[in-house]
């Protein structure tokens, strides 16, 4: 499989003066398509607040490509990747109308305990709820 699919629908209230998508969007969409993810296997983030952990966005990347217009479906594919310190990262491609490829990025999210402390190692029933969410996208 490699990757998580959610469909979503650009609305009028989503597209700028050009009629294209406004670029905030996007972040969003990647949003909804890692929490859709994430939340299948334990680690969106009230599942995660509920084990004594936050993971905050500590980094975004985000490239643009190719516009989405209004009405126009969108394709979030989500997937996970390993990483070796205590952070989980989701790489997302947005596909817009016949597979063409509208952006592509990425969030990382260190992982803390409900207080902001830094963790340095992944603690164990994280570990085990992304081994489940790998073996399941096979990657």
């Amino acid at each position: 499989m490699n990757y998580h699919e959610t469909i979503v629908k650009v609305r009028f209230n989503e597209i700028d003066a050009y009629h294209v998508a406004w670029h905030g969007h996007y972040v969003s969409w990647m949003e909804v398509g890692r929490s859709e993810l994430a939340g299948q296997f334990g680690l969106d983030a009230d599942q995660l607040a509920a084990e004594g952990y936050l993971a905050p966005v500590v980094t975004l990347e985000l490239q643009y490509r190719k516009p989405l217009r209004y009405a126009e479906e969108a394709f979030i594919r989500t997937t996970i990747r390993r990483t070796d310190t205590a952070t989980l990262e989701f790489p997302c491609r947005i596909l817009g109308a016949g597979g063409a490829l509208a952006a592509e990025g990425r969030t990382v999210h260190a992982l803390t305990d409900l207080a902001g402390v830094l963790q340095y190692r992944v603690p164990p029933v994280i570990v085990e709820r992304v081994e489940r969410l790998m073996a399941h996208l096979e990657v």
